[in-house]
């Protein structure tokens, strides 16, 4: 038989609080610039979303209906992905690529009805985009 394990529940001194790192911004950032180089397809600056009118979208277009389980990672799949994580634009080829497509049965074919054929489910949205 085994003996009864045994132990400190808690430390006896307290947990450590580590190091204290953090910085608060400063009260004035308008002189701050981030340069990120724009050839980087880890990092992208992103630009500022138009301010919403208060008008609801109507009649909008369906990317893709999925069939069976939709995780996160059929939303946006692990992996060698994350290293875009900060490039919205890079991982959005992640972009429900392993969700299976309840129209066709497969993965990351998705009609375009733009175009009226099939296509993988990020440039599709992307046609959807620009359109």
């Amino acid at each position: 038989m085994l003996d009864t394990p045994y132990g400190d529940e808690l430390p006896s001194d307290g947990f450590d609080p580590g190091e204290d790192t953090y910085q608060a911004p400063p009260a004035d950032s308008s002189s701050i610039a981030v340069d990120v180089d724009p050839s980087s397809n880890r990092l992208e600056l992103l630009t500022p979303f138009t301010a919403w009118d208060g008008k609801d979208y109507n009649d909008l277009q369906l990317l893709i209906k999925v069939k069976g389980k939709c995780t996160t990672d059929h939303i946006s799949a692990a992996g060698p992905w994350l290293k875009f994580r900060g490039h919205l634009n890079n991982i959005s080829n992640n972009f429900l690529i392993t969700a299976t497509n309840s129209e066709n049965g497969e993965m990351n074919s998705i009609k375009n009805e733009t175009s009226g054929g099939f296509g993988p489910v990020p440039g599709t949205a992307r046609d959807y985009k620009a359109a």
